[in-house]
C-alpha cells in the first residue's frame, strides 16, 4: 500500500513562524485556500481510499477541496495533530524554535523520552500517530483501494518518517523542512513496516544520492513559512 503523509495548506502561523499545535488551530491563508486547491487538482487521478485528517482546522480546510474532488468523507482523529509545544506554544522567537526542532529531532535518533517542556514525549507522539496510520490502512484496506492519505502537520510528519521509514535519512529530514501542501510518500504496512518512496518531490534515490545545492534550497524554501508547530 501507497500512503501519502500531506502536510496542510499555509496559515497565518505557518506564514508568521509561530507555534501553533492546539486545538483547534489558525484557518488558512487566502494563499493556503489556493494551495488546497491544487493538492485536489493533483491527487484527482490517485487511487485513494480513505483520507484521515487531525482535529485542528487547518488540516480539515486543507481536505476539502480534495475529499469533494474524490467524493471522500474525510474522518477527523485527535491522534494526527501537531506535536503539542506545551510551554512554548504560541512562541516566535528562535530560542523556543530551536528547542523544539531539537527535541523533536531526538526522538528521530533514539531519545523517544526526550519531552518537550510542558508538551509530549517521543514515545508519546510515535504512539498516537501509529494509531493514526493504522485507522488510514485499515479504512484504505475496507474501501478495496491502493492509496491511503493522511493529512496533518509539518513536525509531526517527518518526525514520524524519520523514525518509521526505512531509508529515510535522519539528517536530511531534519534539515529539509516539508513546505505547505507537499507529500511525504511511503509504501508498505504497519505489518510489515514502511519505506521512504519520495520526500516533497525528490526520490529516496534522489536523497540518498544527494541532491545539488539549488534543490535542497528549493525544498528548504517552507523555512520562510514556518518550520514547526504548523
Amino acid at each position: 500500500m501507497r500512503l501519502l503523509l500531506i502536510r496542510h495548506a499555509q496559515t497565518t502561523a505557518s506564514r508568521d513562524r509561530v507555534l501553533d499545535s492546539g486545538p483547534p488551530g489558525r484557518d488558512l491563508t487566502e494563499l493556503g485556500r489556493q494551495q488546497a486547491e491544487q493538492l485536489a487538482e493533483d491527487l484527482a487521478t490517485e487511487d485513494i481510499g480513505a483520507l484521515i485528517v487531525s482535529d485542528l482546522v487547518r488540516t480539515q480546510q486543507t481536505a476539502a477541496p480534495l475529499a469533494a474532488r474524490l467524493g471522500l468523507e474525510p474522518q477527523i482523529h485527535a491522534d494526527g495533530r501537531e506535536i503539542f509545544a506545551g510551554d512554548l506554544e504560541d512562541a516566535t522567537d528562535q530560542q523556543s524554535q530551536e528547542l523544539y526542532a531539537r527535541t523533536a529531532f531526538s526522538w528521530v535518533e533514539g531519545d523517544r523520552s526526550a519531552r518537550i517542556p510542558g508538551g509530549e514525549s517521543g514515545t508519546e507522539v510515535l504512539a498516537r500517530f501509529d494509531r493514526q496510520v493504522e485507522r488510514a490502512v485499515s479504512a484504505t484496506e475496507q474501501s478495496g483501494r491502493t492509496v491511503a492519505a493522511i493529512i496533518a502537520h509539518g513536525a509531526v510528519l517527518r518526525v514520524w518518517a524519520g523514525a518509521r521509514a526505512a531509508g529515510a535519512d535522519a539528517t536530511f529530514i531534519a534539515s529539509h523542512p516539508l513546505p505547505n501542501t507537499n507529500i511525504i510518500e511511503v509504501e508498505g504496512s504497519p505489518r510489515e513496516g514502511w519505506r521512504l518512496v519520495s520526500y516533497a518531490g525528490l526520490s529516496a534515490q534522489q536523497i540518498a544520492d544527494g541532491i545539488d545545492d539549488s534543490r535542497a534550497e528549493e525544498v528548504a524554501r517552507d523555512e520562510r513559512q514556518g518550520t514547526f508547530g504548523g
